[in-house]
C-alpha cells in the first residue's frame, strides 16, 4: 500500500497593512471632533505601534481617556510615559485630583508656570481641601486675566462663601461685571451669602429665583424633565434646609423625604438630605438614621481608613463630608456601638487632620466610657500644642468638667480662654464655679482681674460699669469691707448719679466708718411720702402686708375703693314663687340640665329581638338594603420646598447643599 502524501502546510496568514501615519493622524482627528473617544484611543494606540512615544498621540490617548472617565487608565499611561521627554504634570495633577488624592495633585503642579489651566486646577484642589484663603488668592490672580468665564466667576463666588466672606460678595459680583440673575449657579451661590447672613427670607426668594432660571436654561438646552431636576436637586435640598433653619420642622423632613423618595437627584444632594433628616430626627429612630448612613460610609480595603460611597469623596466638600463622620458617630454611640465608634474616631485625624472635630469627637466617646479625666487630658495637650485653635476646645473641656463635678478644672479652663476670659458672663461663671468649691479668694482675683483689664481696655463698648458693681457686691458679701468701699467709690466719684453705687457705698461704710455713711447718706435723693412717718413708731407696729404692684402713693387711693366697696347695700336673694327657704325640701337633681342619655339613670329600651323573623306569607322573599358609601381621600401633598444641623445641629450640627459649578463637578 503506498504511502499517503503529506498535507501540504497552508501559508501564513498575511498581517493587516498598518495605515499610513497621515490616515491615522486624519481618523484621530476625526473622531475627536464627532467626542468618539473609544475610537480615539484605538487609533492613537495605532499610531504609537508605529511610532512609538509619538508626543501628539500619547496626549490625544490620554485626553480621551479622562474624557471618557477612565481615569485609571490615563494616569498608568502618564506613568508608563515618564521616561519619555514629554511633560505630563498637568495631566498627572488633574488624574490625581480626579482620585481624590488632592496633595498628591498639589505636589505634582509644583514648579509648573502658573497658566490658566494651572490656577484653575490648582483653585479646584485648594477648595476640595478647604483651603479658602489660598484659592481666593488663586482667584484673584485669575481675575488680573480678565478671564470672561461665567463659570471662574460663579467658582469665585462659592469660594468667597465657603471662607465665610458673605459680606464681601456683593461688591465682588460687582467688580466681575455680573449678577444674580446671570446663570441659575449664581443666583444659588448668591443664596448661599444670604444664608449665611441669616437673611433667610431673602435667600428662599432669591433660591426659588435660581430654580426658576435654571429650569428655563436646560429647558433651551432640550434636557429632560428628570435631567432637569437631578441638576437643579442642590437647590431643592438648600430651599428644604432653610426651612430647617427657620425652625419649620415638619415641613424641612416632607421636603427631605420627598427629595430622597424620587430618587431623582445626584448623589451629593441624596447624601445632604438624608444627613441633615438625620440631623433633624435626632436620637429618634437612632437605628434606622445609623443605617441610613452606613449606606454612605465604607471602609477602605485594607486600610484603617474610611470612604464615602458613590464617589462622594470627591463631590462633597471639607465641611459637608465631616459632617456625615460626625453624625456617624454620635449615632453610634446613641446606639452603644462602642467598637465601632472607636474604630472610626481613630480614623478621623489622619482624614482630616487640619480640622478641631477629630479631637472633639474623640472627648464624646472618652466621656460615652467615662473616662472624663482622660478626655480632659487629651483636651489640655492638643489646646497647649494649638494654641491658635484652642477656644473651643477649652470651652468644651469646660463644660464636660462641670458636668462631671470637675468644677476647678472648668474654671481653669476658661480662664485659658484669652479673648473671652474677661468678658462678663465667663467672669460670672469662673467666679460661681469658684465659690462652689470655696476659692473665695481665687474668685476675687479673678473680679479684680476683669476690673483692671477693663480699666485698660480702649473699646467703646466698655465693660467696666458692668464687672465693678459686681465685684463690690461679690466683696461685700465675702467679709471684704474695705475692697468693697474703695470700688463703690470709685462708682460714685465716676457715676455721680448712680443710685445703687451710692445705696451700696452706704451700706459699706456703715460697716466699716459710720461718719462717711452718713455724709454719702446725705446724698441720697428723699423718698415722696415719706416725710410724716415717725420711725419710732414704725418700729414698734408689727408691720405692713406686702402688696404687689402698689407704691406709697396709691395707699390712700385704695383704701378709698375698699371703703366705698363695703358701703354696697347687700341684696336679698330671690327665691322662685311658692319656695320656702326654711323648708327647701330634697335637692335638685344635678343633672337635670343634661340630656336624659347623658344622665346616669338613664336605661335605653330594649330591642324587639323579633325583628329578624320573616313575615308576610311562607315562601315570600325579604329584601335586603343596601347602602353604597363613598369614601374620599384627602391628598396628602409634600412641598418639594421644605420648611438647621457643624449643626449643629443640634449638637449634631446640619450641613448645606454644595455650592460649586455644575459644569465643574462634571469635569
Amino acid at each position: 500500500m503506498a504511502p499517503k502524501a503529506k498535507p501540504k502546510p497552508s501559508p501564513p496568514a498575511a498581517k493587516p497593512q498598518t495605515p499610513p501615519l497621515e490616515d491615522l493622524f486624519s481618523a484621530l482627528h476625526r473622531h475627536s471632533e464627532n467626542s468618539q473617544y473609544d475610537q480615539v484611543v484605538q487609533v492613537a494606540d495605532q499610531v504609537l505601534s508605529v511610532a512609538p512615544g509619538d508626543e501628539d498621540a500619547i496626549r490625544c490617548k490620554i485626553v480621551a481617556l479622562i474624557k471618557s472617565d477612565a481615569i485609571d487608565k490615563a494616569l498608568s499611561t502618564i506613568l508608563a510615559s515618564e521616561s519619555l521627554p514629554i511633560d505630563l504634570k498637568f495631566y498627572k495633577a488633574y488624574c490625581l485630583y480626579r482620585q481624590n488624592k488632592l496633595q498628591d495633585a498639589l505636589e505634582s503642579l509644583n514648579n509648573l508656570e502658573r497658566s490658566l489651566m494651572v490656577l484653575q486646577l490648582e483653585s479646584q484642589i485648594l477648595y476640595r481641601l478647604g483651603k479658602m484663603d489660598a484659592c481666593m488668592q488663586n482667584y484673584e490672580k485669575l481675575q488680573k486675566l480678565k478671564i470672561d468665564s461665567l463659570d471662574v466667576k460663579s467658582n469665585i463666588i462659592a469660594t468667597l462663601v465657603s471662607a465665610g466672606r458673605s459680606n464681601e460678595i456683593q461688591g465682588m459680583m460687582d467688580a466681575l461685571k455680573v449678577k444674580a440673575s446671570s446663570s441659575f449657579e449664581l443666583a444659588y451661590n448668591a443664596a448661599c451669602s444670604l444664608i449665611e447672613k441669616k437673611k433667610y427670607a431673602e435667600a428662599e426668594q432669591q433660591l426659588l429665583s435660581a430654580r426658576r432660571i435654571g429650569q428655563e436654561m436646560l429647558m433651551d438646552e432640550d434636557y429632560a424633565d428628570e435631567e432637569i431636576e437631578s441638576e437643579l436637586a442642590p437647590i431643592s435640598v438648600q430651599l428644604a434646609y432653610i426651612q430647617q433653619l427657620l425652625g419649620k420642622k415638619q415641613e424641612a423632613i416632607e421636603a427631605y423625604m420627598g427629595i430622597i423618595s424620587r430618587n431623582l437627584a445626584d448623589a451629593s444632594s441624596l447624601a445632604i438630605a438624608t444627613n441633615n433628616l438625620i440631623a433633624l430626627r435626632g436620637t429618634k429612630d437612632a437605628s434606622d438614621s445609623l443605617r441610613k448612613l452606613d449606606k454612605l460610609i465604607e471602609k477602605d480595603d485594607g486600610s484603617k481608613f474610611f470612604k464615602l460611597a458613590s464617589g462622594l469623596d470627591f463631590k462633597l466638600s471639607h465641611r459637608q463630608r465631616e459632617s456625615l463622620y460626625s453624625n456617624r458617630l454620635f449615632l453610634l454611640l446613641q446606639t452603644n456601638k462602642m467598637d465601632q465608634a472607636q474604630e472610626l474616631v481613630s480614623a478621623l485625624p489622619e482624614m482630616f487632620p487640619d480640622s478641631l472635630t477629630p479631637i472633639l469627637l474623640q472627648a464624646a466617646v472618652l466621656v460615652k466610657e467615662k473616662k472624663v479625666s482622660k478626655a480632659e487630658e487629651i483636651l489640655g495637650q492638643f489646646a497647649e500644642k494649638f494654641p491658635e485653635k484652642s477656644k473651643p476646645v477649652l470651652l468644651v473641656r469646660a463644660q464636660i468638667s462641670a458636668a462631671a463635678g470637675h468644677l476647678q478644672v472648668a474654671a481653669d479652663s476658661l480662664s485659658m480662654i484669652h479673648d473671652i476670659r474677661h468678658m462678663p458672663a465667663t467672669v460670672a461663671t469662673i467666679v460661681s464655679l469658684k465659690e462652689r468649691i470655696n476659692d473665695i479668694n481665687g474668685a476675687a482675683a479673678v473680679l479684680d482681674s476683669a476690673v483692671q483689664w477693663w480699666k485698660d481696655a480702649m473699646t467703646e463698648d466698655n465693660k467696666l460699669s458692668v464687672i465693678m458693681p459686681e465685684a463690690a457686691s461679690f466683696k461685700l458679701n465675702h467679709g471684704h469691707e474695705r475692697e468693697a468701699f474703695k470700688l463703690y467709690e470709685e462708682l460714685v466719684k465716676d457715676h455721680g448719679n448712680n443710685t445703687e453705687a451710692l445705696v451700696g457705698l452706704v451700706k459699706t461704710a456703715a460697716r466699716t466708718d459710720i461718719g462717711k455713711a452718713e455724709s454719702y447718706e446725705k446724698q441720697l435723693r428723699e423718698l415722696r411720702g415719706l416725710k410724716g412717718i415717725n420711725v419710732e413708731v414704725l418700729e414698734k407696729s408689727c408691720g405692713a402686708k406686702h402688696v404687689e404692684g402698689i407704691n406709697a402713693g396709691k395707699v390712700e387711693a385704695l383704701e378709698e375703693v375698699k371703703k366705698a366697696k363695703s358701703k354696697k347695700r347687700k341684696r336679698k336673694p330671690r327665691y322662685p314663687k311658692g319656695f320656702d327657704p326654711a323648708n327647701p325640701g330634697p335637692p335638685p337633681d344635678p343633672e337635670r340640665w343634661l340630656p336624659k342619655r347623658e344622665r346616669s339613670s338613664y336605661r335605653p329600651k330594649r330591642k324587639d329581638k323579633r325583628g329578624g323573623q320573616v313575615k308576610g306569607s311562607q315562601g315570600a322573599v325579604v329584601r335586603e338594603k343596601h347602602h353604597d358609601v363613598s369614601v374620599s381621600i384627602a391628598p396628602n401633598l409634600k412641598s418639594s420646598q421644605g420648611s438647621s444641623s457643624k449643626g449643629a445641629a443640634s449638637s449634631e450640627q446640619p450641613t448645606k447643599a454644595f455650592s460649586k459649578s455644575r459644569k465643574k463637578n462634571r469635569s
